[in-house]
């Protein structure tokens, strides 16, 4: 009997019987060996399954990562390859399941509403010169004009100090006069 995978060498019977195979060495493939042999048809039943070059590619290398962290045993299998391909099928088909369930939850989110946002043109342009302001001082504007935030809620969100908050505030709203030519009363 010729154990797969498993050198072996003969040892004689100690009543001078007929020689036994015994266990020398598991010999396992190696992994580059397996992923030589294995990419292209992985390859291909991933992408018959998907129908995508690019998620059957992200199917096998996933498989073979997969493979790969568990080598020490997956190699010692009779046919690490079935292993290899259950992995392709299952991570297939988990894959089209989610891309259909984000199909199916992105028609619902848009048949219910209107993803575009348009402003009147003055209030438009006031808001690309907001966007061009520095990204702290663009933040703190926004926050406080548009969502009605207090100083301390700028704070919290901006993850700063009330008193950088109230900087911010300032130097934006001073950048602003200047961009936009605005006389100030104070």
């Amino acid at each position: 009997m010729r154990l797969k995978g498993v050198e072996t060498f003969l040892t004689k019977d100690e009543a001078g019987g007929a020689p036994e195979r015994v266990p020398l060495v598991a010999v396992s493939p190696a992994f580059e060996d397996v992923y030589r042999a294995r990419y292209r048809p992985l390859l291909k039943l991933a992408f018959v399954l998907s129908g995508s070059q690019h998620a059957a590619e992200d199917v096998v290398q996933e498989a073979f990562l997969a493979a790969y962290g568990k080598w020490e045993s997956v190699s010692r299998y009779e046919y690490p390859e079935a292993w290899l391909r259950r992995v392709v099928v299952n991570k297939a088909h988990s894959r089209l399941r989610r891309s259909y369930a984000e199909a199916q939850a992105k028609r619902r989110w848009s048949a219910g509403q209107s993803t575009q946002v348009t402003l009147p043109e003055p209030t438009a342009d006031f808001w690309k010169e907001v966007r061009s302001l520095s990204k702290r001082q663009c933040q703190a504007l926004v926050l406080f004009y548009l969502e009605d935030c207090s100083v301390s809620e700028i704070a919290e969100t901006l993850g700063c100090a009330e008193a950088t908050a109230r900087v911010h505030l300032h130097r934006g709203r001073a950048a602003l006069a200047t961009r936009l030519a605005i006389e100030r009363n104070a």
